[in-house]
């Protein structure tokens, strides 16, 4: 039988976590293509893999990043719904067929998501959420979203999960691309992942496409993905800052250069860097400090 699904997973030294997602896929009671994208690991997490079942691994001979990494996958998919997916989400059985539901209820329905959960069963930041415009972003690293009780227009926090679960799938502005479930019909409208983008943003850059060509997106909080949030990327904290920042950057000059006046969109510019300059000495005053207490437990 053809795949309904065919499920696109980028992998960059996922370790365990790798073979646990796929595991998850493949007691999943539908018929599924995994394609497995490798962006050059070390680790050996394509090992595991060794075996099983409806799984085609490309090799990548060098880190081509994640938006170019899904693109690879999308153009040897052969279903008709693509499954992008972190190698750090594990569903939960039958999750993956209300997706489906959800996606083919409405033939405007472009892509969707689930809730993604910690390992505690909390839900985490970025599984919905509106599109975090320059102004919003600047209200929830300020703290300004305190506000929001009395202007809640002006102080709106782009990332919804503090607020009450809807009861059934609702559409939102934009989720997270460790998990999107996209109609192909949709992505051939729109177009493929923007490779300008190496690492974190992409997935807001094609929820702001989607919607600009008319595709809805859903998020259904009844589907739980466990997610092991930086699961592939927790050992190399200011690359990923480096290339999240950069990505801010990009989304912010892509969508919203009509909007701020060039001086104001400097500002941005310079906030954003402002941030990741801070986040860099945060990252290593802990690592000096873990050296010195080696040094001294020793």
């Amino acid at each position: 039988m053809s795949p309904v699904i065919t499920s696109i997973i980028v992998n960059y030294n996922a370790g365990e976590l790798l073979r646990n997602c796929v595991d998850s896929l493949l007691n999943c009671p539908l018929e599924i293509e995994i394609i497995v994208i490798d962006n050059a690991s070390k680790d050996g997490s394509l090992e595991a893999l060794s075996g099983l079942p409806f799984i085609r691994i490309i090799k990548n001979s060098a880190n081509l990043g994640f938006a170019a990494a899904c693109n690879c996958g999308a153009r040897i998919a052969s279903a008709p719904f693509l499954l992008f997916l972190n190698p750090d989400c594990i569903f939960e059985l039958g999750a993956l067929n209300q997706l489906l539901r959800t996606i083919t209820s409405d033939a405007h329905v472009g892509m969707v998501g689930g809730l993604l959960a910690n390992p505690d069963g909390t839900e985490q930041a970025g599984g919905r959420r509106a599109v975090p415009t320059p102004w919003r972003s600047f209200v929830r690293a300020f703290g300004l979203s305190r506000f929001s009780d009395r202007w809640p227009r002006l102080f709106f926090d782009f990332h919804l999960h503090k607020q009450q679960l809807p009861e059934d799938a609702i559409e939102v502005e934009a989720i997270s691309g460790a998990c999107m479930l996209v109609r192909r019909e949709a992505m051939l409208d729109v177009g493929e992942w923007d490779e300008g983008y190496f690492l974190h943003c992409e997935d807001l850059d094609w929820c702001m496409r989607f919607r600009q060509k008319g595709w809805k997106i859903f998020f259904v909080p009844s589907v739980q993905i466990t997610h092991a949030l930086g699961g592939c990327s927790r050992n190399r904290p200011i690359f990923v800052a480096w290339h999240k920042h950069k990505g801010m950057v990009r989304f912010y000059r892509k969508f919203f250069r009509h909007q701020y006046p060039g001086v104001l969109m400097g500002l941005v510019t310079i906030g954003v860097w402002l941030r990741f300059g801070i986040l860099c000495a945060y990252y290593l005053s802990k690592r000096v400090g873990r050296s010195l207490r080696t040094i001294y437990d020793a």
